[in-house]
């Protein structure tokens, strides 16, 4: 917790339902403020006096590159996803409210979102491993420091919730003058809601689709032709862009114009992943090149989706195959798979030396076996 007026009252009311020995405040200091050092002292107090525990973590590995408050934000989440993970535990409650799902939507309505981008935050989402929680998010702003005013809870106000450099400031201060043409915190909110009933609906349909059109088959999705362009084409897109995210681990889409003409010309690479098609088959499989750099020991994850099982020895290494390990084998075709697919498969090398490429059927006694969300295309999907 920032220690600002959401976030306190959100921890006084969860010391409140759950007990402060149930609880345990999240701080992370960004490096970026000096005020920040204070505020968190003044967090700490609060709860000492509540009676919880609390933890303070510290980015400091920004490369100054991106967006400021999307790079922090995403910082928070890795941070508290990670404490939790070590810790075992499984709910993390965030202090958005509803003046935050308001702006949200007005944010994403600027940049000309669709279905997904107007659902704005969800109420309770699963990431990480992590269940994430907005318990404050249908309440406004101003009534939870209403509420710390009458305990006498005193809370630190950022100074860039000033700073109009910022879009969502800009916007936040252009509220009063939407609310007075009906386009208030409670009809954005609303507004939210419907997108994100509408979004449960879609997901469930892609879900149903892809149930019908997708096989896996050694790290690829084989999508039936036939039955993907029978299907409308926001289903069409949702499906191609869920699929190119689970080839090549990505958290975020690829962009609209991007998937869209690689939808029209059923052959390309996008987002890491290499689509090919023929008539009656596409076939996504990862991009070779996206995997020129990956190099790792044969006891880790190759790729996040690998792991290798073998006699593993010092000095050995995972590299994608290449074209350098495919000139080394001679009956690489009878795996069955494209030339493409085992180009970007995990193999193992000493040096220069080849010792296995299990998609291959290269030396039987290592395997390789896909782990996690991305063995898996239907549970990988989201439905809500």
């Amino acid at each position: 917790m920032s220690g600002g007026g959401d976030s306190t009252a959100l921890l006084v009311l969860a010391c409140g339902h759950f007990g402060p020995d149930r609880v345990t405040a999240l701080s992370v200091d960004h490096g970026l403020r000096p005020e920040a050092k204070r505020e968190l002292a003044q967090v700490a107090d609060l709860c000492a006096l509540l009676g919880c525990a609390h933890r303070i973590f510290t980015w400091d590995d920004w490369d100054q590159r991106g967006n400021l408050q999307a790079e922090a934000r995403a910082a928070r989440h890795r941070l508290m996803a990670e404490w939790a993970t070590q810790t075992g535990i499984q709910t993390i409650l965030l202090g958005h409210t509803g003046d935050d799902q308001a702006e949200t939507v007005l944010m994403r309505l600027a940049r000309g979102s669709g279905v997904d981008g107007l659902a704005a935050m969800q109420p309770v989402h699963t990431q990480d491993g992590v269940r994430w929680v907005r318990p404050l998010l249908e309440m406004a702003r101003q009534d939870l420091r209403t509420f710390l005013l009458a305990r006498g809870t005193v809370w630190s106000e950022d100074p860039t919730n000033e700073d109009e450099s910022f879009d969502r400031i800009r916007l936040r201060k252009m509220m009063p003058e939407l609310a007075k043409i009906g386009l208030d915190r409670a009809r954005l909110v609303q507004t939210a809601a419907h997108m994100s009933r509408a979004r449960t609906a879609l997901r469930q349909q892609v879900k149903a689709l892809a149930a019908q059109t997708v096989q896996q088959q050694a790290g690829d999705l084989l999508i039936a032709r036939a039955g993907f362009e029978a299907a409308p084409p926001e289903l069409q897109s949702r499906l191609m862009s869920d699929a190119l995210c689970f080839i090549s681990g990505q958290t975020y889409p690829p962009r609209y114009a991007a998937l869209s003409a690689l939808l029209q010309d059923g052959a390309g690479t996008l987002h890491g992943a290499l689509l090919v098609s023929d008539a009656k088959t596409l076939r996504l499989t990862r991009e070779a090149a996206a995997l020129r750099d990956a190099d790792c020991g044969p006891d880790a994850l190759f790729d996040d989706r690998w792991t290798l099982i073998g006699p593993m020895e010092p000095g050995q290494r995972v590299r994608a195959l290449g074209e350098a390990g495919l000139a080394q084998l001679d009956s690489w075709r009878a795996s069955g798979l494209p030339r493409a697919s085992l180009a970007a498969s995990p193999s193992i090398w000493h040096g220069e030396t080849l010792i296995a490429a299990p998609l291959a059927h290269f030396n039987p006694a290592w395997r390789a076996e896909l782990v996690g969300n991305r063995a898996d295309f239907a549970a990988y999907l989201p439905d809500v």
